[in-house]
C-alpha cells in the first residue's frame, strides 16, 4: 500500500534511528529504577538521567538541577501556570498570554479563570506577531505570570521572546513560554532571553513522544511552583512519578543531535519551504498565513480563496499527509482559532493547510505535493 508523503513534522516526527538505539539498553540491561538508591540497577538509571538532565540544561543554558522531568509539554505548560499560579495567588491572581496559544495553554488559563484568577489574552496583528506595547500596557501590579509561546504550532511564528522577557523583568513579572515547536530549532537561553519557565518535549524533535520537561529557573529569581502531582516527591518535589529512563536518555539524544545539526536543518528545511511557497505561489487563490520570514524554516501554512477546505484534505489525503491546523485540535469542528485572531474568516480558516517540513523530507516530494495541490485547487474552483 502506498504511503502517503509525510508533512505534519509539527504534529510529531519520526525517532530517530540514533535516538532508538540509545534507549534500547535500558528497557532490558539497564532497566534500573533512577531512585533506587540501594545498589548497582538503580545507580545505573540514576546515573542515565543525571547525564540527560546535564545535556538538556547545557542546551537552553540552564543548571541540571533547573530540569523538572515531565510526561511532555501539555503538563509542562499546566505545570507552569497552575503551578505558578497557586504558589503566587496571594501575590496577585492576574495572568496574561495570548490568543493564539496552544490550547493546553488556554485550557488551564481558562480553567484558572474558574478559580477566580483574571487572564488578559493578547491579540496578534495580521501576521500573528503580539504588539509589545499590548503586553506592557496589560501589565498590572497584580500580574504574576505572562505567558508566549517560542513559535507557534500553526502558523510557525517566532514572537520576540527576548524582548517579551526584558518587559516581564523590569516588572518584576515572571515569565513562562511554551517551546515544544522551537526547541532543537532554533537558539534558546533562558538567560539571555530572561525566561523564569520554559516547557519542552521529545517528539518535535525525533524523540519518543510522552516525555519533556519544564525548566523553572532557580536565582535571579528563584522561581516556586506547587506540585500538580503528588506521590514520592520526585523532581525536588515538583512532579511526583519515576522516572522513565528510556524516554529521559532519548530526549536527551534527539536534543544533542538536533542542537549539533542545526544549522544545517535549518538550511535544508528552509529551501524546502521557499520551493514549496514559490510553486503554490503561482496560484493567486493561495495565501500565507502568518509572517513572511519570522517563522519555523519547515513552517508554511497556507488558506485558498474559494474553495471548500474538507473537499482539499480529501483530495490530498492519498498523496500528502498534513494537517488543517493543530493535531491536537484537528477533531474539533470548529475552525482554528489562531487563524481566527489573524483575522480571517471562518470559511477561509477552514481551508487552510499547515505544511511541517522536516529531517527526512525531500525536493521531490515537495514537487510531487505541489503538483497535487495545485492541480485539486484547479478542479476544486
Amino acid at each position: 500500500m502506498h504511503r502517503p508523503i509525510y508533512l505534519d513534522c509539527h504534529a510529531t516526527t519520526p525517532v530517530d534511528e540514533r535516538v532508538l538505539a540509545a534507549m534500547l539498553p535500558y528497557f532490558r540491561e539497564n532497566f534500573g529504577n533512577p531512585a533506587s538508591v540501594g545498589h548497582f540497577y538503580g545507580w545505573e538509571a540514576e546515573a542515565a538521567v543525571k547525564l540527560a538532565r546535564e545535556t538538556i540544561a547545557q542546551t537552553i543554558n540552564a543548571t541540571p538541577e533547573e530540569i523538572i522531568f515531565t510526561s511532555g509539554a501539555t503538563e509542562a505548560n499546566n505545570l507552569a501556570l497552575k503551578g505558578v499560579a497557586e504558589a503566587y495567588h496571594l501575590k496577585g491572581r492576574h495572568l496574561i498570554t495570548v490568543q493564539t496559544e496552544h490550547n493546553a495553554v488556554l485550557d488551564p488559563c481558562v480553567y484558572l479563570q474558574s478559580l477566580g484568577f483574571e487572564v488578559t489574552y493578547l491579540p496578534v496583528n495580521a501576521d500573528g506577531l503580539i504588539d509589545l506595547q499590548d503586553l506592557e500596557r496589560a501589565i498590572r501590579a497584580d500580574t504574576i505570570l505572562v505567558s508566549v509561546m517560542a513559535a507557534n504550532n500553526e502558523i510557525g511564528v517566532l514572537q520576540p521572546i527576548a524582548q517579551i522577557g526584558q518587559i516581564c523583568r523590569s516588572h518584576q513579572v515572571l515569565f513562562h513560554s511554551d517551546a515544544a515547536q522551537a526547541i532543537g530549532k532554533i537558539p534558546l537561553d533562558v538567560e539571555a532571553m530572561q525566561i523564569d519557565l520554559l516547557s519542552l518535549t521529545a517528539h518535535k524533535i525525533y524523540g519518543v513522544k510522552g516525555i519533556g520537561a519544564l525548566y523553572v529557573r532557580r536565582r535571579q529569581p528563584r522561581v516556586s511552583i506547587a506540585p500538580q502531582l503528588h506521590g514520592g516527591g520526585h523532581e525536588r518535589g515538583m512532579r511526583s512519578g519515576t522516572l522513565y529512563t528510556p524516554q529521559i536518555v532519548g530526549f536527551a539524544k534527539a536534543l544533542e543531535i538536533a542542537i549539533a545539526s542545526q544549522e544545517e536543518e535549518h538550511q535544508k528545511t528552509l529551501s524546502l519551504r521557499e520551493h514549496l511557497w514559490q510553486r503554490l505561489s503561482e496560484c493567486d487563490r493561495i495565501i500565507l498565513n502568518g509572517h513572511r520570514q519570522q517563522r519555523l524554516a519547515g513552517n508554511l501554512n497556507i488558506s485558498v480563496k474559494g474553495v471548500n477546505g474538507q473537499a482539499l484534505m480529501l483530495a490530498l489525503q492519498p498523496i500528502v499527509a498534513i494537517s488543517s491546523g493543530s493535531a491536537c485540535t484537528s477533531a474539533k469542528t470548529t475552525p482554528s482559532h489562531v487563524l481566527m485572531a489573524l483575522g480571517h474568516s471562518q470559511e477561509l480558516a477552514y481551508a487552510s493547510i499547515r505544511f511541517g517540513i522536516g529531517r527526512f523530507n525531500t525536493f521531490e516530494e515537495i514537487e510531487i505535493v505541489a503538483d497535487h495541490l495545485l492541480a485539486s485547487v484547479r478542479s476544486l474552483q
